[in-house]
């Protein structure tokens, strides 16, 4: 792993992750407080930089080997700061878990009142991940990018649209939502330049046509 890359992950181990979590929602319409990525030009640009390479193994792929959810501060761990961060006017108890509040499913549209009924993704998914380069990390690597605060890499959604996503790119599966499919690619893409991932074929000119059009 480059020096670079490691200097990244120093930096995001140290960061705390509260800075973000108040309820930014103030509206059905409104995108959900994931950090903002890259531009639509920019992300053009980072598209350009990634190496393309056909997919590598599952072999040896485990979501244990992307520790998560890990705990962020006092009783609150990745999921609960994501979910509270996400939400609007979300109460949480002593354990940190949220008892109350809503949210919006950028995905699909879905509004929700039961953090039940809300999965974290992982906007580009840890199997993804794995047969495009993280196969090689260490597994505190691994950690640092299964629990990124700072990246567009989680956000709160409709657990079972996360679960039709599955591990799969944006060749195979984009939101349903097609306001959102903009801000997918450039969230997608920003997380795969940042961490040295590569893209396959057809899942740059997938991305690549999204993003033509944004």
């Amino acid at each position: 792993m480059s020096g670079v890359y490691a200097r990244r992950i120093a930096v995001l181990a140290a960061s705390t992750a509260f800075a973000a979590t108040t309820g930014l929602l103030t509206a059905p319409t409104a995108q959900a407080a994931m950090p903002t990525p890259v531009s639509a030009s920019t992300a053009r640009t980072y598209l350009s930089e990634l190496t393309v390479a056909a997919e590598g193994s599952s072999s040896g792929y485990s979501r244990d080997k992307f520790p998560h959810w890990i705990t962020q501060s006092g009783a609150c761990n990745t999921r609960e700061v994501v979910l509270k961060r996400d939400g609007t006017n979300v109460t949480t108890n002593s354990s940190c878990a949220a008892v109350s509040g809503t949210w919006y499913s950028e995905y699909d549209g879905a509004t929700w009142t039961a953090a039940s009924d809300l999965d974290i993704d992982h906007m580009v998914p840890l199997a993804e991940a794995w047969r495009s380069g993280a196969s090689s990390w260490t597994t505190a690597e691994r950690q640092a990018y299964a629990n990124d605060l700072t990246r567009p890499q989680l956000i709160a959604v409709t657990d079972n649209v996360n679960q039709s996503k599955g591990d799969k790119d944006p060749a195979n599966w984009m939101p349903s939502r097609a306001a959102y499919k903009c801000t997918y690619a450039r969230a997608w893409v920003h997380v795969k330049h940042y961490y040295d991932l590569t893209v396959d074929s057809a899942e740059k000119s997938a991305l690549q046509s999204i993003l033509n059009n944004c």
